[in-house]
């Protein structure tokens, strides 16, 4: 019997993207408070380029909203921290929300735990996942998930609050192109040094689509937690409204 319970939730806001960006921080929130219990997102995401607060602050920010729009992506504001990330149809984006009453002490447990989760269900399909950053890899992480040493296929970030914390980031399933076009115009207008042949997916490594990534990453956690169905509450998305414009970029 798994010990801890962890409610999944599989919705998603097609052609919101600032508003999705916001229902996982109201998720995260609720969480802290107590009125949400554990709970996992496991979703199909928009077209979206996600924008670190570094990103908003470099000169050639509004420059690389354009190069994103050009290629038919949205941009928000990230959630939890980094440099530019690309979500789209063929990537999962997953965002875990815990409570905690002292995040900051976990962060790092919490960073090997989320990376040791994907990196198992990946190697279960047959990649040779390996945890760590790829020299050259666009936003670079300790935790990034890469296939062989040599191309990144999934990246995590974390946010804490007083009482909670949200691991969440993005596992690209397939279109490994679609990132790597969309970025090097992006990067190139915030002047970020990256290898676009780091650039990768689990589709470039084995034969598995988007439903059988994301059914290897169910398995694993279901390995480690009971895995209860939930839906988001009025009230949760509630909260979400009042947030996302906060993630909105003008542009």
């Amino acid at each position: 019997m798994c010990a801890d319970r962890l409610q999944l939730v599989a919705e998603s806001f097609p052609g919101r993207p600032s508003f999705d960006t916001a229902v996982s921080r109201a998720v995260m929130l609720d969480v802290a408070t107590g009125r949400l219990p554990p709970t996992l997102r496991l979703y199909r995401p928009d077209r979206i380029v996600a924008f670190g607060g570094a990103d908003v602050r470099a000169p050639g920010f509004r420059a690389a909203l354009e190069a994103a729009s050009r290629g038919g992506f949205a941009s928000v504001k990230r959630l939890a921290g980094g440099r530019a990330a690309v979500f789209h149809e063929g990537t999962i984006a997953f965002a875990r929300a815990v409570p905690d009453s002292d995040p900051t002490a976990r962060t790092f447990a919490r960073f090997e735990e989320m990376s040791g989760i994907l990196a198992d269900a990946l190697s279960r399909l047959g990649v040779d996942a390996r945890v760590g950053e790829v020299p050259g890899e666009y936003c670079p992480g300790d935790y990034s998930i890469n296939a062989g040493g040599r191309k990144k296929i999934v990246g995590i970030g974390q946010r804490i609050v007083a009482h909670a914390s949200h691991v969440g980031g993005v596992i690209v399933a397939t279109g490994s192109a679609d990132v790597r076009d969309v970025l090097v115009p992006v990067y190139d207008a915030l002047e970020l040094d990256w290898d676009p042949e780091t650039t990768g997916s689990v589709a470039d490594e084995v034969p598995a689509d988007w439903e059988e990534v994301r059914a290897a990453v169910l398995d694993e956690f279901a390995r480690r937690f009971e895995l209860v169905d939930g839906r988001l509450d009025a009230e949760t998305l509630g909260l979400a409204e009042s947030l996302a414009d906060e993630h909105a970029v003008d542009t």
